[in-house]
């Protein structure tokens, strides 16, 4: 698993069709990000193709172009977009703008409904898909 073989926590998430938001916290000066989300990225399409093409179901749209061409691709292209948070007080309106993302495509009317997100255990208290190491984000920022 990758927060193990990382050494990182995980404080907030949400799980979109074709990309992630995530904010990590590395618990070690030597961290590098693009293996970091590579080892997200590869476990977790590798894990959604095997269900879709086991589950003999016929899937409309996406999926089904992704696993019926030569190369599966489930995440959008690119490294994506990260940045370095060196201010507790910036943390708060991070972890709300990555749980309004479903929100502002219309899937959902509250960041809560979106079953994978951390939106619920923060908003709700629910136990979420993803384990939030809440307890450590009082510490001081590296």
């Amino acid at each position: 698993m990758t927060r193990e073989k990382y050494n990182l926590d995980v404080w907030a998430y949400v799980l979109m069709p074709n990309h992630v938001h995530l904010l990590i916290y590395p618990n070690s000066f030597d961290y590098n990000v693009s293996l970091i989300l590579k080892s997200i990225k590869q476990s977790t399409s590798q894990k959604i193709k095997s269900r879709v093409q086991n589950s003999g179901l016929k899937l409309p749209g996406l999926i089904e172009n992704m696993i019926s061409g030569k190369e599966f691709r489930f995440w959008q292209r690119g490294g994506g977009y990260d940045r370095n948070i060196y201010e507790m007080n910036l943390i708060n309106p991070i972890i709300e703008y990555i749980h309004y993302n479903p929100v502002r495509k219309g899937w959902v009317d509250k960041p809560e409904d979106w079953k994978w997100s951390s939106a619920g255990f923060y908003i709700e208290g629910k136990k979420s898909v993803v384990i939030i190491d809440k307890e450590n984000m009082n510490r001081r920022m590296i």
